[in-house]
């Protein structure tokens, strides 16, 4: 039987329906509820209406996908009515922790989780081990994503490839182009491989062979297909699967998916072996030059009920252990509780409660505060796996992130200085902690390349992160780095607008979504130069940089003063800084070692010509 987790809500949120379910074991997905959006008249009120239904201790953790991009904290739905922000709907439900992420990236990250069971191969070819995945799917939209192996797992795409153009692969497949074209500027891909797309294909093939129009929804018409009822809906969905095969090679040769291309989505499944018999293979192996590549490459029907909730379940794994030090830690207490001696419950319910104090103080308070003795909290610990008070203590402090809000009940007034500045120290120390686990150093070594080979580096920051911008001007000048801080807006478009190639900008917002920065930033790309960007990841401005160094660690300002952050982003610079310093001085070094090796030869040479 599968270990026991702490309850987990997982949600596939679609412009339809909106379904729910609890993870109480690893892959296993209990009360699953399918719930009309259109009842709810936001994403807050399904969720309440969800949750009210949960039996069992109440969810701290969640993780929902999407049909939508997410980009940011403010979400609004494409093709519905929701729109809502991620931290307000998370603390609306008293979550620690609310991921959400768009459905074909949590169906991609589902994939190397899939049994064989799961999936049914249509077609040849075979899966390549350890190589790039594709994914789509047609529902009320078209789906696209891929999934990336790397060393310790995989990175999913957060593609919106269902809107590229369409492109027609015969005569019959032109003429329904154009008769969207009537209709629409713009024909993507979504268009077509949809349910809409479905009855769009239906009424075009209709006037094409001059039958009347009968309006039919997409499920009547693959209804009917799969019965052999009617010739036209059977037509219909023919060139539906010969579209899809064409869009999924497309798909194939652009990600190179030798791990195999899987379709999931409402429909396709649904088909079931009419699928498997349509012209799909064939037009996925009609590629010209690339007929022989693409043959190579499986295809697979998802064929299991549950493949959002896999890989959202999976993301949000990933999330929580991510978390490494207390607040994984603190979970753990909260499944161990149960197991413990009735004093250790004690203990337990302490650290629970009040986890920053038992990091702050000695045993015999803790034991004191517990009801218990001094050798209960130790044997408390090594219930837990540590060796003691102290080794736990160590764990604890690794994780446990927050910010600093204005107000808090972590910070009272009747505080002493000792006590205000132990925890506001705690919470920049474990902050300071979990950027070094999160730190990309191969990003930080490209970083380094361009600041050493840059003509001049400026520094752009706005409001509250300008204090790191001008921190970073007399770092790098001190090192003998051409630098320059700008922090008022006009100013920065106006020296983005001289840059030219060869000069750098370090880009730093704690948001990554200032419009004056991203506009002074667009002209520095504009102008040649190269954007160094220390931002949060998936933000605005990460998207525009040539060389990111994410910083996730999110602040509110609006709630909240923005202290720890500046000190990441200041930490980053220090390390920027510190290794531009460090290679220029390796190199001086190496040209000195070079020059000194050299010239005795050359005396040599010179004394050896005297001679002769």
């Amino acid at each position: 039987m599968p270990a026991l987790i702490e309850p987990r809500l997982l949600a596939d949120i679609g412009s339809t329906f909106a379904r729910f379910a609890i993870e109480r074991e690893p892959g296993v997905f209990a009360q699953v509820s399918a719930m009309h959006c259109e009842q709810y008249p936001d994403l807050l009120a399904a969720l309440r209406a969800y949750l009210a239904t949960v039996d069992g201790p109440a969810p701290r953790h969640g993780a929902i996908a999407i049909a939508n991009p997410v980009d940011g904290d403010l979400v609004q739905m494409t093709n519905y009515k929701w729109h809502f922000s991620i931290e307000q709907v998370r603390a609306a439900v008293g979550f620690e922790t609310l991921v959400v992420v768009n459905d074909f990236t949590a169906l991609a990250m589902a994939l190397p989780h899939l049994g064989e069971e799961a999936v049914r191969q249509v077609g040849g070819g075979s899966r390549r081990e350890r190589s790039v995945l594709g994914v789509l799917g047609a529902g009320t939209g078209l789906g696209v994503s891929g999934l990336v192996p790397v060393d310790d797992g995989w990175v999913s795409l957060a593609s919106e490839g269902g809107h590229v153009a369409f492109a027609p692969h015969n005569a019959r497949e032109l003429f329904v182009l154009e008769y969207a074209w009537r209709q629409y500027a713009h024909v993507s891909a979504e268009r077509l491989m949809s349910a809409s797309g479905i009855e769009l294909i239906h009424r075009a093939l209709a006037v094409r062979s001059d039958r009347a129009v009968e309006p039919l929804t997409a499920p009547e018409i693959a209804r009917r297909a799969v019965a052999g009822e009617c010739a036209l809906c059977a037509d219909a969905i023919e060139v539906f699967c010969e579209m899809l095969g064409t869009v999924a090679a497309n798909l194939a040769v652009t990600l190179g998916a030798f791990g195999g291309i899987y379709i999931g989505g409402g429909i396709v499944p649904r088909l079931g072996g009419h699928f498997d018999r349509s012209g799909f293979r064939a037009r996925f192996e009609s590629k010209g030059r690339f007929s022989e590549y693409v043959a190579h490459v499986p295809t697979f029907v998802i064929a299991t009920d549950t493949p959002t909730f896999t890989g959202v379940s999976a993301i949000l794994n990933a999330q929580l252990k991510k978390r490494s030090g207390g607040a994984t830690l603190l979970e753990r207490v909260r499944l161990a509780r149960a197991e413990l001696s009735a004093a250790e419950q004690r203990v337990a319910d302490l650290v629970l409660s009040q986890p920053r104090s038992v990091l702050n103080d000695p045993i015999i308070d803790i034991a004191k505060r517990a009801s218990v003795s001094q050798p209960t909290v130790v044997r408390f610990c090594r219930s837990l796996g540590y060796a003691g008070l102290s080794d736990f203590k160590l764990k604890l402090a690794s994780g446990l992130t927050s910010t600093i809000p204005v107000s808090h009940t972590q910070v009272r007034r009747t505080d002493s200085a000792l006590e205000l500045g132990a925890k506001v120290l705690d919470n920049t120390a474990a902050a300071l902690f979990a950027a070094r686990d999160q730190l990309n150093n191969e990003a930080v070594e490209r970083a380094i390349d361009l600041l050493l080979a840059a003509r001049r580096v400026e520094c752009y920051a706005i409001g509250n992160y300008a204090v790191v911008a001008l921190d970073a001007q007399y770092k790098f000048l001190r090192f003998g780095v051409p630098a320059a801080a700008v922090t008022e807006p006009r100013l920065q478009a106006m020296a983005a607008a001289a840059l030219g190639a060869g000069d750098v900008v370090i880009a730093i917002s704690g948001s990554g979504r200032m419009t004056e920065l991203l506009k002074s930033v667009d002209a520095a790309l504009a102008a040649g130069a190269t954007i160094i960007a220390l931002a949060p990841s998936h933000s605005p401005l990460s998207r525009r940089a040539s060389q990111l160094i994410a910083i996730d660690h999110p602040e509110d300002v609006a709630t909240q003063v923005p202290m720890i952050s500046r000190i990441l982003y200041l930490a980053v610079i220090d390390i920027l800084a510190v290794g531009v310093a460090m290679r220029r001085s390796s190199e001086i070094q190496a040209a000195r070692t070079a020059n000194a090796s050299t010239t005795p030869a050359k005396d040599f040479a010179r004394m050896t010509s005297h001679a002769m």
